[in-house]
């Protein structure tokens, strides 16, 4: 696979998620540009370091302009991306409540990728 099929993939990933998470549509989020580290860390696989380092970067860089300017925080890629993607966005009110766990695939499919 390409790299640009690879970021095909991503900002249809992306974009669907951005889709399902929009505001007003029901569907828990997370502004990241608001949240706090206690809220963002509410986010799949994300911990306090990471979450401060979204912070860190939110502050050093000015508001995400797209819920994919994720990927420049150091940690996040385009695989954590896509499981951040459903439940991020940049405006609107974060309502996500619960931590959300996905789960890990299993060796077996990791070894054939």
């Amino acid at each position: 696979m390409t790299s640009r099929t690879v970021m095909c993939v991503v900002l249809a990933v992306a974009l669907a998620g951005a889709a399902l998470a929009a505001p007003g549509s029901g569907s828990p989020q997370v502004n990241i540009n608001t949240a706090t580290v206690q809220e963002l860390q509410l986010l799949p696989r994300v911990g306090p370091a990471l979450a401060q380092r979204i912070v860190d970067f939110r502050t050093a860089n000015g508001p995400f302009k797209a819920p994919e300017e994720l990927v420049r925080v150091k940690g996040i890629g385009e695989k954590s991306f896509a499981n951040l993607a459903p439940y991020v966005s940049v405006s609107g009110t974060t309502t996500l409540k619960d931590k959300v766990k996905v789960p890990r695939a299993p060796k077996a499919a990791k070894a054939q990728s």
